[in-house]
């Protein structure tokens, strides 16, 4: 369908790549993906649960992590449930509005959890290198102000996004190269020259991208320098590992494909798979499977419930 605007036809939905070109494939896909989806929300979801039912993990790394969890969720679920129906559709169309409402929570979500990733190599770096003052330094308070700061870094790097996007005309084509809505994808369709918005995209998300590693790269090289004895690195390296996994699983894909012109490689659509559907799965599997404290109170959280079915039921 298309709408006027201006003197120009302006289309009013764009049509989605699809992942497989068979309906066998498509069927087979849409389990393995609905699997991975129900593992993001599960994972997630048991360590927000874990993290605000035990007292013992109430520190502001904890609660960070339960905050990153919470984002995991919700990035995931900007995009896998489209993906899903699209599985099961054979014309893959998506509004021009739900496109850019896509596209907005898409980079709302993904900026405000590369800013508290940032936050938490900062939380990392004042338990290693400053333990004494840690509680006094990392208190709840700031806790609190440094996530809202992220959410609301996130909202004002997206809306710019948005913006940007929305005020390109698109008199076709429609056909959107890759499985969700995205900003490099989208401005490609613009019926005008898109060289200086792209140079503003670029530099916007690729500026954010960029600069949070390099601020995350030297934050655990610092933590590194500062600690001379051999133990002492081995402990400060056990425990910043699972936050090292889980930002180069966030940080390559990201950089691979804000970082850049606009140009299209043939890996663009399965990087942006892995980054928007795989990764959030992961984290919550890289920080229990690494982390005693999270599996202990996952097991104490178990024994009390069981508990109080038993109680229940007797």
């Amino acid at each position: 369908m298309e709408q006027l605007w201006g003197n120009q036809t302006m289309v009013s939905e764009f049509l989605l790549a699809a992942i497989s070109p068979t309906p066998q494939s498509q069927a087979v896909l849409f389990v393995v993906f609905l699997l991975v989806y129900l593992s993001t929300l599960v994972g997630n979801l048991a360590i927000m649960v874990t993290v605000n039912a035990d007292p013992y993990l109430r520190t502001p790394m904890y609660f960070l992590l339960s905050n990153l969890s919470f984002l995991d969720l919700c990035f995931s679920t900007v995009t896998a449930p489209k993906m899903l129906m699209d599985f099961l559709s054979e014309r893959r169309s998506i509004s021009y509005d739900a496109c850019m409402t896509q596209l907005f929570f898409l980079h709302f979500v993904g900026a405000a959890e590369m800013f508290l990733l940032t936050v938490m190599a900062y939380d990392r770096y004042v338990a290693i290198c400053k333990p004494l003052h840690y509680s006094r330094i990392m208190n709840r308070c700031l806790c609190s102000c440094l996530v809202l700061a992220c959410w609301t870094g996130g909202f004002i790097h997206s809306t710019v996004q948005t913006i940007l996007t929305m005020q390109l005309p698109y008199c076709g084509p429609n056909h959107v190269d890759n499985f969700f809505c995205d900003v490099p994808p989208v401005i490609k369709l613009a019926c005008t020259d898109t060289y200086v918005m792209e140079l503003l995209t670029v530099s916007n998300s690729g500026l954010i991208s960029t600069s949070c590693f390099i601020i995350l790269v030297t934050s655990y090289t610092t933590i590194l320098v500062k600690i001379r004895s051999p133990e002492g690195c081995r402990k400060a390296l056990s425990t910043c590992a699972s936050h090292l996994t889980v930002v180069t699983l966030i940080f390559g894909p990201c950089i691979f494909i804000y970082a850049r012109p606009f140009s299209v490689f043939s890996v663009d659509k399965q990087v942006s798979v892995v980054y928007n559907i795989i990764t959030p799965m992961l984290s919550p599997l890289v920080y229990t499977l690494r982390n005693k404290e999270v599996k202990s109170a996952m097991k104490r959280l178990k024994t009390r419930s069981i508990t109080s079915g038993e109680k229940i039921i007797s």
